[in-house]
Formats: structure tokens, C-alpha cells, sequence
């Protein structure tokens, strides 16, 4: 595609994060148009490179954090990787990074230095606790912000442990809201002409999806226990087994929806019950409406409930695992998880940009590249000089 038509074309993003939430922030730039550098340390690369399974020794996961980036080299510890970090800077629009509060300090690379080199700089630092606090210099990663927040105390059954996700779950809701952060910095710098730091905590963002729990505890002295896949403020809200092996999940958050149900099921006499008028009321009778829906459900293979589901206007839909979301109608007309061509391993296939837009869409322009693959480039296109990088080699920062 025309990458001069996508939206952030002409902006330059430095990724000096590891893992998963600075990186997934750069990448989702990068998705729009973003000219991201990834700089990773030259012995030591971002460790997501070997997170989970590879292929032919080629990290998988790499491939889809790393996309849209052109990767280099650099030390920053070493008076040269300082050095051409500031010329960097003074190029770039945004810089982001997660290393611990005081850690660009300790190398003369903090906010004061960064600036002077690039008033026009946005600085974003992803850090599990953010800058300041008792927690700033702890080391953290998300696992930590989904215990902290209040995720794992309501995932789960009730007589069960609380449950962590076997995703990054923290990491990624954080990864987005760094990107947003980030727009909205610079928004603010086409008013003023002057960037700004972004100071984004992992146990920050995840409260935020969990909902209204902290107005409900300072009003009410409410906490939410685990009712694993129930709800408290309607039902019937479950995951529920079908004649063929399969589950399936039903929701009824809208009156008329649970109404729907009850008559699909053949118990329109519920509807009639003082309880059931309010979501809450419905909840409280849990037992009552999930055994209705389940007997119904257990009569009839998977597509036959979701077939009468869509004929009533309910909603149901399939609990999918990765095979079946691969093969999904209504991905595959969305094209949501897209092919891509990857020299290293071919033709592979990933989620693809987060939404569209209609007049300049973003694009996946290519997987991520092999470890320090564009250093000599985008070096030299810094204006460094043969004789400049060879130096820079000798001293171990590239």
C-alpha cells in the first residue's frame, strides 16, 4: 500500500522497551504509519525474541510484537550508544521505554538531556509502578499489576483459587493505553510545540476495565467475589454444554434478551416471576435460569443452538479455541487475523492492525526483522560514517 496515506506517516518512534507493553505500544503505532526503530542491546536483545515457541530458531511472538519496526543496535551504557542516542532523539518524535525509574538517569539519558537534544520529544515510560511511589524501584511485570488490581481476586470459581490469565493481560491493556497516551501527548504538542513525559504504571490501566469496583467499595463498602463464569447483575450468564461435546456462552445483560431466552428455552413462565424484571433479581435465581438454559442447551448439538439463538435475536456465541477463531467466518470477512510474507519463514499469518479506517488505513508492511537487521542503515542515514560505526563497534556499543 501507499504508506505516504497512512496517518502517522512522518512520525519517528525510538522502542527502547522489552517485553510486552512499551513494545506493543510502538508496534501499534507503527501499524499507522509510524517509522518505529527498535533499539535493543547488543549482546542482550528484547527477550520477547525468545518468549514461547519458535520456528527454524526464529521466535514466533517476535514476528507479530516486532512487525512494522526496523531493528538496530545500541549500548546505551556506552559513551558512543549515548551519544548516538541523542542524535536520535533529536530526530525522533517519541521515544519509548520501561527500563527502572532512574535507569536513563544513571546514563545521562533522563528526561533533561533528552529534551535539551529534542524539545518536541514525547518520552513515554512503561514501568510496572510508574516513577515515583514506594513500589517505583521494585522490579514488576504484569502478572504482578492482574494480582494487585483486583483481576485475580474476582477470576475464578468461588471455592477456588483467584485465577491469573495465561495471557498478558496487564501488558496489553497497558500497551494500548501507552499508545493512546501517547497521541494524546502529541495532540497536545500541535498546541504548544513542546513534548512531554508519559508516565504510564501496568497496574494502572487494568483498573480502569475492571469497572466501577472502587465507587461501588467507596459508597456502598461493596466488594465483588468470584463467581467464576456468573455475573452479578444479570443471568442467565454462562458457559453452558452442548449434545456434541462443545460450549457454548450466553449473555442476557438487556431485559429483552433474557426474556428471548426464557421463551427459546420453553420456560416463558419465568418471565412472569417478580424476580425476574431486574438483571440483579435474575442473578440472585442463577440456579434456577442456568438450569433451565442448560437442559436445553444439552439437548442440542452446537450449531443447532446457535441457529436458534440467531432465529430468537439472543445472544449466544461459541467458546472457540485458537483452531476455531482461525477458521471463523466473521474473522475471515474482518480479515482479523491476516496473512503476511516474512522472508525468514514465508508465508504466516497474524492478528492484524486494531481497527479500520476507512480513508488511511494502517497496515502490517512486514514481520519483525532479525536482531540489529537495519543498524548500518538507519545509522548512516543519521550521518555516521564508516569509520564513525567501526569505532562504535571496537567500543562494544553496537
Amino acid at each position: 500500500m501507499n504508506t505516504s496515506t497512512q496517518p502517522l506517516t512522518g512520525l519517528r518512534v525510538l522502542d527502547l522497551a522489552t517485553l510486552f507493553a512499551g513494545p506493543l505500544s510502538a508496534t501499534l503505532l507503527g501499524d499507522f504509519g509510524a517509522e518505529v526503530i527498535k533499539v535493543e542491546h547488543p549482546a542482550k536483545p528484547d527477550p520477547c525474541r525468545g518468549h514461547g515457541p519458535s520456528k527454524h530458531g526464529v521466535g514466533l511472538w517476535w514476528k507479530l510484537l516486532g512487525r512494522n519496526k526496523r531493528t538496530i543496535t545500541l549500548d546505551l551504557s556506552k559513551p558512543g550508544g549515548r551519544a548516538v542516542l541523542l542524535r536520535l532523539a533529536a530526530t525522533a518524535d517519541v521515544i519509548v521505554e520501561n527500563f527502572r525509574p532512574g535507569t536513563l538517569e544513571k546514563w545521562d539519558l533522563g528526561w533533561e538531556e533528552l529534551s535539551a537534544a529534542n524539545s518536541r520529544l514525547i518520552l513515554a515510560r512503561v514501568t510496572a509502578f510508574g516513577q515515583f511511589g514506594p513500589y517505583a524501584h521494585r522490579p514488576g511485570f504484569g502478572t504482578l499489576a492482574e494480582a494487585m488490581s483486583g483481576f485475580a481476586a474476582i477470576t475464578g470459581e468461588p471455592d477456588a483459587p483467584p485465577t491469573l490469565p495465561p495471557f498478558g493481560l496487564a501488558d496489553s491493556i497497558a500497551g494500548l493505553a501507552t499508545a493512546y497516551a501517547v497521541m494524546t501527548a502529541l495532540a497536545a504538542r500541535d498546541r504548544t510545540g513542546e513534548g512531554q513525559v508519559v508516565d504510564m504504571a501496568i497496574i494502572e490501566p487494568i483498573l480502569t476495565v475492571l469497572g466501577p469496583q472502587p465507587v461501588w467499595y467507596d459508597q456502598l463498602g461493596h466488594v465483588q467475589p468470584r463467581t467464576g463464569n456468573r455475573s452479578q447483575n444479570n443471568a442467565p450468564r454462562n458457559t453452558y454444554r452442548t449434545a456434541d461435546g462443545t460450549w457454548v456462552a450466553v449473555s442476557t445483560s438487556a431485559q429483552s434478551i433474557a426474556e428471548r431466552v426464557m421463551h427459546l428455552v420453553g420456560r416463558p413462565e419465568l418471565i412472569d416471576e417478580p424476580w425476574f424484571a431486574t438483571g440483579a433479581e435474575r442473578a440472585a435465581h442463577a440456579d434456577v435460569l442456568d438450569k433451565a438454559v442448560g437442559a436445553w442447551i444439552a439437548g442440542r448439538t452446537r450449531d443447532e443452538v446457535l441457529a436458534a439463538f440467531e432465529k430468537a435475536e439472543a445472544a449466544a456465541a461459541p467458546i472457540q479455541d485458537v483452531r476455531d477463531v482461525m477458521a471463523d467466518p466473521q474473522y475471515q470477512a474482518l480479515d482479523t487475523i491476516t496473512a503476511v510474507d516474512d522472508p525468514e519463514l514465508g508465508l504466516l499469518r497474524m492478528q492484524n492492525v486494531l481497527f479500520r479506517l476507512s480513508a488511511t488505513p494502517g497496515a502490517i508492511r512486514w514481520a519483525g526483522r532479525p536482531h540489529g537487521a537495519d543498524t548500518e542503515a538507519v545509522l548512516t542515514e543519521l550521518g555516521l560514517t564508516p569509520a564513525e560505526l567501526g569505532s562504535l563497534r571496537t567500543e562494544g556499543a553496537l
